[in-house]
């Protein structure tokens, strides 16, 4: 049976059909946190992002696709996330263990480019034919191929939702329209947040905003209406606040690796501001896998302590 917090949140998604609402449901139950409302992800697209070295290297049986559907699985993550070829590699072994996420856009790094576009490299037919919960999508807000990404997504989406699938879109403001700084700027994290809920999405997916307001026109608002972004804690709660006033699941990324007591530092102010939880990679599988399974399962007491 459905805990309340499951209850209320499945309530903000009343235009979705029942298998949308059951795979968001298994995602919400699953794991450690199961039923709590909180969420830790494990996504392991950096092979393809970063190239297999940057990712792997330093923990060489991360490059076995197997690997990682292990730890996803012994670490209690809510669900697991990645490219086709590595869901392909592991989806039948562990098939029912985990909610996959099958993330159909994807981007190297073997150009340098001032605006990234992703690639389409997979569908919704393929996240159905391997038994997974959700498709993710990943956009790139300040970039000048973002319009192209907005439509490509607007398309998936549809045709996710109508075959009982959850959307979940990493929204990563970068490209020629921002500085490096602006990427990660509050006022940008917060507008990126938003987009990517009013292009349907289900679960969002946002670095950790910085103190910085990067926008001159949105830097005067922020001033003038005294916004609160001083702290982890605040800026946590007002990106929370861009989506929809919370009735959207808003999630962060772990981003490069750091030592534990920075990151574990990180997740405190999102439990505390009322972020929905984290999606772990490379702070957690480029550690050793005892290492990693003790980094998680700090990660998963944070949110699993009442604030």
């Amino acid at each position: 049976m459905n805990t309340p917090r499951v209850k209320e949140i499945l309530s903000w998604y009343g235009s979705d059909n029942p298998g949308t609402l059951t795979n968001l449901t298994r995602i919400l139950n699953h794991g450690r946190l199961g039923g709590t409302g909180k969420l830790v992800i494990l996504p392991v697209d950096q092979g393809f992002e970063h190239g297999p070295a940057r990712s792997f290297a330093m923990n060489p049986p991360a490059y076995d696709p197997r690997y990682h559907f292990e730890l996803a699985i012994e670490a209690g993550c809510n669900a697991y996330a990645a490219p086709l070829g590595f869901i392909e590699a592991g989806a039948r072994e562990f098939a029912g263990e985990i909610p996959l996420i099958l993330k159909v856009n994807n981007h190297d790094v073997l150009l340098d480019e001032g605006d990234p576009i992703s690639a389409v490299t997979s569908g919704v037919n393929d996240a159905l034919r391997l038994g997974c919960a959700a498709i993710g999508f990943t956009i790139y807000p300040g970039s000048a191929h973002r319009v192209e990404m907005y439509q490509e997504i607007r398309e998936l989406a549809a045709e996710a939702k109508a075959a009982g699938l959850v959307v979940v879109i990493w929204s990563y403001p970068r490209g020629s329209g921002l500085s490096k700084e602006g990427e990660t700027s509050m006022d940008v994290c917060g507008y990126a947040a938003q987009i990517a809920a009013q292009l349907g999405a289900h679960i969002v997916k946002v670095k950790l905003p910085s103190e910085h307001l990067e926008q001159p026109e949105a830097k005067k608002v922020y001033e003038k209406q005294r916004i609160p972004i001083g702290d982890y804690e605040e800026r946590v709660r007002h990106a929370v606040q861009c989506c929809f006033a919370g009735r959207r699941i808003l999630i962060f990324s772990g981003g490069p690796s750091e030592d534990a007591g920075t990151f574990l530092e990180g997740v405190q102010g999102i439990h505390r501001g009322g972020g929905f939880g984290s999606i772990v990679g490379r702070n957690s599988f480029q550690r050793p896998k005892a290492e990693s399974l003790k980094f998680l399962s700090d990660v998963i007491d944070i949110y699993a302590t009442p604030v």
